[in-house]
């Protein structure tokens, strides 16, 4: 009875602000991750439903988003750690693909 009454009760807030540094790190490079696809072109933006090409966006996500990694990697383990940095590269190769697309 219990378990149904959690369900309508629909997704739970989590007060940010109670969070320790780590997580939330964690938080902004997946906004970020998804923003940087999002400006190279290779996800729909999900506000106007458009592919948008934006590399001067682009180079500053992921350049955030190395510095953030940087940050945070000395604080996982290691596996985490190579997750972050795969992450990392997909978008850096990701990036010159998509730069040398446009120049041909």
């Amino acid at each position: 009875m219990g378990e149904e009454v959690e369900k309508e009760k629909g997704p739970s807030l989590v007060d940010v602000s109670a969070l320790d540094i780590y997580p939330i790190l964690g938080f902004f490079i997946n906004i970020l991750s998804a923003k940087a696809w999002q400006y190279m072109g290779l996800q729909v933006d999900p506000k106007t439903k458009k592919i948008l090409k934006d590399f001067d966006k682009a180079t500053l996500t992921i350049d955030c988003i190395a510095f953030l990694i940087d940050k945070l990697t000395p604080e996982l383990g290691e596996d985490d750690g190579k997750r972050l940095k795969t992450l990392l590269t997909d978008l850096q190769i990701n990036y010159v693909r998509q730069r040398k697309a446009i120049q041909k």
